[in-house]
């Protein structure tokens, strides 16, 4: 069964800093981050227009600032969209930017532990 990151031993967890070492500075953090929280807000909206979602959350490495890295993704966790039409609203939003990967969850049926870090570290948007 996957693994959040949190759940990740530091023996798996050094499997994924073998990424090139090249850091991205302030300033490209920065425009980097603004154009993925547009992307996510743009989502969001998205979520709550066409699938009815009632509320969406932003969590992990865009969440928090200091985990953010040119590889990181955008994830949402989207409540009040109905189970037949939440696969299809997933693969929307997946869709729509090429820059920047987004993952849509179910909060209702999220593992224990990620439920948490969206109540305890998300961002409504």
């Amino acid at each position: 069964m996957a693994k959040t990151v949190l759940e990740l031993t530091p023996e798996e967890l050094r499997k994924y800093s073998l990424r090139p070492k090249r850091r991205l500075d302030r300033g490209q953090r920065n425009r980097l981050m603004t154009r993925a929280k547009r992307h996510a807000r743009r989502a969001a909206e998205m979520l709550k227009r066409e699938f009815g979602a009632t509320r969406v959350v932003l969590f992990g490495s865009l969440a928090h600032r200091l985990w953010f890295t040119q590889w990181s993704d955008i994830d949402l966790a989207a409540w009040g969209i109905a189970p037949a039409e939440f696969y299809r609203a997933a693969g929307t939003v997946a869709e729509m930017t090429s820059e920047f990967k987004i993952d849509v969850v179910d909060p209702a049926t999220c593992r224990a532990s990620v439920l948490e870090e969206i109540e305890q570290d998300g961002i409504d948007l």
